[in-house]
């Protein structure tokens, strides 16, 4: 599954080389309460395609069917939803919530496909990128905007700032899950991840376990978890986790992960498996003390989890809660 952003460039780059019109928004800023995030993205098309979100469902309808109806024909403006005790009864903003959208209506021009596809190459975690828009020219830029770990962290960073009439979005790499090993705890894990938003890559060398994997829109790797990682790598937005009880995958998982930007790194295993796991890894593995700290192990918040289902969700919530830079 890929992240939700990066399905609305790919779509807006298809769109636009088959010399489609496209319309590109971003959600600014939200007051109240809100289920999208600034900077979250919507693509559509004059017909009302679309793809993306802004909101629960309420904005996204009401704007298609305005696009449909021939508005939105300037090179970009500013929308509110939500402002109005009219808009709050149409619309049904969750809790009084208010959306500020930017919305940009971009040409079939190579110049929008290059635009798009630096874009495209960001989330993928190619570079990070600032896109900086002038709301009074409509001037389009990108600037380059420092890695994670350069300074602050990119959690304390908001995704859109807003100075007067100049926005700046920053679009940076996409969450994305490695599961290393296939176990009923990881299949669990990958639905939590896919309604999450995570671009979502399971790797076993069992190519039998990967057959019976029952969760839909996954990338499938019939390889060791380790071989991929190293290969492949990951972006600082990544998270490995390693579900399967079998050192032969988990640990050389383990070694490959800590040679990566990845924000998040855990294993499964009891306190006792832990600690076992730790001193091998220190004196086989080659790895230090600091290697060993940042591993989540054992994997999870203390959550009192059992069943593989609240062991997921013990998981995922940790996963979360690093992201956001949140205390454990």
């Amino acid at each position: 599954m890929q992240h939700l952003d990066l399905e609305v460039m790919e779509n807006g780059i298809r769109w636009s080389r088959a010399g489609e019109t496209i319309w590109l928004c971003t959600v600014l800023a939200t007051y109240g309460s809100s289920p999208r995030v600034p900077g979250s993205l919507l693509v559509a098309r004059r017909d009302g395609r679309c793809v993306g979100s802004l909101s629960g469902g309420c904005v996204e309808e009401d704007f298609l069917s305005r696009l449909q109806a021939g508005e939105f024909q300037k090179p970009l403006q500013v929308i509110r939803y939500g402002e109005s005790s009219d808009d709050q009864q149409r619309l049904k903003l969750p809790c009084g919530g208010i959306l500020e959208v930017l919305i940009e209506r971009l040409p079939a021009t190579q110049d929008t496909w290059q635009h798009l596809s630096a874009l495209q190459a960001a989330l993928h975690g190619q570079r990070w990128l600032i896109r900086e828009v002038d709301l009074t020219t409509g001037e389009i830029g990108l600037l380059p905007d420092d890695p994670p770990g350069s300074g602050s962290s990119d959690k304390e960073r908001p995704r859109v700032e807003r100075e007067s009439e100049n926005v700046r979005i920053r679009i940076g790499p996409s969450l994305r899950l490695v599961i290393a090993g296939v176990s009923p705890v990881s299949v669990a894990c990958a639905e939590f991840a896919r309604t999450l938003g995570f671009e979502v890559v399971v790797c076993d060398p069992r190519a039998e376990e990967l057959e019976a994997f029952p969760v839909a829109d996954v990338e499938l790797l019939p390889v060791l978890p380790s071989l991929y990682l190293a290969g492949e790598g990951c972006h600082a937005s990544t998270a490995v986790v390693a579900l399967t009880h079998d050192p032969r995958i988990d640990d050389l998982a383990m070694i490959e992960a800590l040679r990566t930007p990845a924000f998040y790194i855990g294993v499964m295993g009891s306190r006792q498996t832990s600690a076992a796991r730790a001193e091998r890894l220190l004196r086989s593995g080659g790895l230090s003390s600091e290697d060993i700290a940042r591993i989540h192990m054992p994997i999870g918040l203390d959550i009192g989890s059992k069943s593989p289902a609240e062991i997921a969700l013990a998981v995922m919530a940790d996963i979360v809660c690093v992201y956001h830079g949140k205390p454990r």
